[in-house]
């Protein structure tokens, strides 16, 4: 596996215990949180599914040809794991027709939950975020655990990208490195779309790596990019502005950033932005894919704050937990800062 894919600092340390993710989909339960009501009138439909051991592309092929259209026609606002038990939307196009008849839509794995007319096409990242519930079994330190979600609920986990973002082995990423070493793109649309986002998401897990190091790592510096808290709006930290910002970073107001890097500015300035090219100077193939292809670079958060967070222990073994993250986030990042997984979640990958 490649190097930049190693075990990423951790927030509380790394674990005490180990524990089993996913002994069967139901097991890992995600239901998608759109943030707002079908319209009831449009040209588009929504159709919310809960699909088990089904991919997301899968069950979106299958209802195109069950609705006589081209696969382009539907769309869906994020990809859901193939290992588990998943509610999500699915829009497609259907101008001008009537409502179909989706009780007869058969496909393994799948049920129609409900379907209504919209006006606006779903497109990736239109959401507000996704619901969990997540049952961790066969876990070996109930105590380091259990002071770990306390702790989680309090200061949040690193914003890490889940290694199921990188493929089964980091093979998303290793197409992302041969893509630029011998300048032939993968012919698959979306496996393109799979190895930049590959590439993009690993330079920032290191980038954040990197500074969670630092014992100094919450402190806000001149030239940090700090984002408004709940809102994709940030601005660059000025001198006589830094205790202000502090404050208002360890109130929560405000999130200290990382880059997503690509083409154009980063947005840190100074020491701050020399910190994070350091951070990834080692892979400068990585970075200059994403100029080639024109990816413009953006932030993200370095922190990931879950929302109604509570767990239930079933026994002194097992543990059911459930949270709400934002779209963009991991579930898989919460559970690696309470137990151990061989692989880093490799295995899990859809």
């Amino acid at each position: 596996m490649s190097e930049i894919l190693a075990p990423l600092c951790w927030r509380y340390g790394k674990p005490a215990g180990s524990g089993t993710l996913k002994a069967s989909p139901e097991d890992f339960v995600v239901i998608e949180d759109l943030g707002f009501a079908p319209d009831g009138e449009g040209e588009h439909l929504l159709v919310r599914i809960r699909k088990e051991g089904c991919n997301t592309r899968f069950v979106a092929d299958a209802l195109a040809k069950f609705l006589k259209v081209h696969g382009r026609e539907v769309s869906f606002a994020g990809q859901k794991d193939k290992h588990a038990v998943a509610e999500q939307w699915f829009c497609v196009r259907l101008p001008g027709k009537t409502m179909p008849d989706l009780s007869a839509f058969k496909l393994e794995g799948c049920t129609v939950l409900e379907a209504s007319r919209h006006r606006r096409k779903l497109r990736t990242g239109y959401l507000k975020g996704n619901h969990f519930r997540v049952v961790l079994r066969n876990v070996t330190n109930r105590e380091d655990v259990e002071t770990r979600l306390q702790a989680i609920r309090d200061t949040g986990v690193p914003n890490y990208f889940g290694t199921q973002r990188f493929g089964i082995n980091g093979s998303n990423l290793e197409m992302a490195r041969r893509w630029f070493s011998q300048q032939t793109p993968p012919r698959d649309r979306n496996k393109r779309s799979f190895a930049l986002s590959a590439a993009r998401s690993a330079l920032f897990n290191q980038v954040a790596s990197e500074r969670l190091k630092k014992p100094e790592f919450n402190q806000v510096v001149e030239g940090d990019a700090l984002q408004l808290a709940g809102s994709g709006s940030w601005f660059v930290a000025t001198a006589e502005e830094l205790p202000a910002l502090q404050q208002r970073v360890n109130d929560g107001d405000l999130w200290i950033t990382a880059t997503l890097p690509g083409r154009g500015d980063w947005g840190t300035q100074g020491s701050a932005l020399a910190a994070e090219q350091a951070a990834i100077a080692s892979e400068p193939d990585l970075q200059a894919l994403l100029v080639q292809e024109r990816v413009d670079a953006a932030r993200r958060a370095i922190f990931l704050f879950p929302k109604e967070l509570n767990w239930d222990w079933w026994d002194e073994v097992t543990v059911a937990l459930s949270f709400w993250l934002p779209a963009g986030s991991f579930a898989t990042s919460v559970v690696r800062e309470l137990i151990n997984q061989p692989d880093d979640y490799a295995h899990i990958a859809e």
